[in-house]
């Protein structure tokens, strides 16, 4: 099939894009700016393409889409790229919330002619809300209401973006993802300090680390977009919940250190100081989010423990 792959220059769209080209679908890639390569090395590859588009005008996309398969929608600007000022909160959400609405628009322009037959929006377990001890967080499903906070109202909004596509006939499923573990994004942040012998909980430890490896999260992708069946929210995290003190403990071991050792943690104030609202709601508090709906739809992980995730990946 044909796959348009909005915002798909990233850490995730780059490694589907390899997926779906793998596989000989035909995939574009969009980006703002004019000639950048949108899956690291699939630049040249057979069915491979790219186009530019800003991120909120519905016009160019009616070309894009028309006669498109599938639209896999994952533009929005970076949560954690720094503290969260009210600028920056604004630039957050509103890349988001364009990006779904012009999808929306440009469906509708086409008036049922050449629609995609799936539409997959992205959004992450954040719409759950935020809970700061895993002991005392609940079992977020799928049918759950959105929690409170930044990242709650963020992902609402950006769900609810492209919901007008589902009267249009577009099957439409959401994908709520957890911390992407893979060879680039978070991973590699954390790696040097773990190597170094620095690596540890942040604040208490006790809150919830919702995690996937990049290989199911792609596959998860793929699933979606290939089963009709399959439609509405779905939680992109792996079936085995671990604490921030438990992943800490499991990248120790994964990189040949002690996890007993009494490695210093980032204390709570000290983030709060530096990030604030950023580190209250993405680094110190979590979310427990199994993967029900996935697994009711027959997908199974190929990494369900965290152990066997991180051996994968340090082993690449």
């Amino acid at each position: 099939m044909h796959v348009v792959i909005l915002g798909g220059t990233g850490f995730i769209g780059s490694a589907l894009t390899r997926a779906l080209l793998a596989r000989g679908d035909a995939v574009t890639v969009s980006s703002r700016a004019p000639g950048t390569p949108g899956a690291g090395d699939a630049g040249g590859a057979r069915g491979f393409s790219t186009a530019t588009w800003n991120g909120r005008d519905p016009e160019p996309l009616i070309r894009l889409l028309k006669d498109a398969h599938a639209v896999v929608n994952l533009v929005g600007e970076n949560i954690a790229g720094g503290r969260w000022t009210p600028e920056r909160k604004a630039r957050i959400v509103d890349s988001r919330v364009a990006a779904g609405q012009a999808v929306a628009a440009a469906l509708g322009a086409m008036n049922g002619a050449g629609l995609p037959a799936v539409l997959v929006q992205a959004s992450a377990v954040g719409y759950y809300g935020c809970w700061p001890d895993m002991a005392a967080a609940p079992r977020c499903g799928e049918g759950d209401p959105p929690g409170a906070g930044f990242l709650a109202e963020t992902c609402a909004r950006w769900e609810a973006s492209s919901a007008p596509a589902q009267a249009m006939g577009v099957r439409r499923c959401i994908i709520r993802s957890g911390v992407v573990l893979g060879p680039g994004g978070a991973l590699a942040r954390m790696l040097p300090a773990f190597r170094a012998w620095l690596g540890g909980p942040l604040g208490s430890g006790r809150q919830p680390f919702s995690w996937i490896h990049l290989t199911d999260e792609v596959g998860a992708i793929l699933h979606l977009l290939d089963t009709p069946s399959c439609s509405g929210p779905y939680n992109l995290a792996a079936p085995q919940a671990v604490d921030n003190a438990g992943f800490a403990a499991a990248l120790n071991r994964a990189v040949g250190r002690p996890a007993w050792l009494p490695t210093p943690s980032a204390p709570a104030f000290a983030l709060r100081l530096a990030l604030g609202e950023l580190a209250e709601e993405a680094l110190l508090a979590g979310q427990v989010a199994p993967p029900d709906r996935l697994a009711d739809s027959g997908h199974a992980f190929r990494f369900p423990t965290l152990d066997a995730a991180l051996a994968d990946l340090l082993a690449a």
